[in-house]
């Protein structure tokens, strides 16, 4: 089965930073684009970044200016560095991952607490 591997989460205080890494397994070549997704108890899953193989990048509302998705296509690896973070960016967050003519993959996700 083929999975993503993420790593990078855990508590912080308000105001803190955290960095998510999100790696592809090497059997994929052909990724269109990848993203981070997040979820809070009771909430809809929300889309917080993308970046497309071609360095587009898109962010959630709620985190332009604080978040910032970047990549290392060699390794098939994205980034997600949060900074100034806020107890309303706790979640569980997702990766995900877009390819030509298969589903979208996601990985098991990592829990990012912040603390008042």
């Amino acid at each position: 089965q083929v999975r993503l591997a993420e790593s990078g989460g855990g508590v912080v205080q308000t105001g803190g930073s955290l960095r998510l890494s999100c790696s592809a397994p090497g059997s994929i070549t052909t990724i269109e684009a990848m993203g981070w997704f997040r979820q809070a108890p009771g909430k809809q899953r929300e889309m917080v970044a993308r970046i497309t193989n071609s360095d587009s990048t898109t962010y959630g509302d709620s985190v332009k200016g604080r978040f910032t998705i970047s990549r290392d296509a060699v390794k098939g690896t994205i980034y997600l560095q949060m900074n100034n973070l806020r107890p309303e960016d706790t979640a569980v967050y997702y990766c995900k991952l877009e390819r030509p003519w298969y589903n979208d993959l996601w990985g098991q996700g990592t829990q990012v607490t912040v603390s008042t």
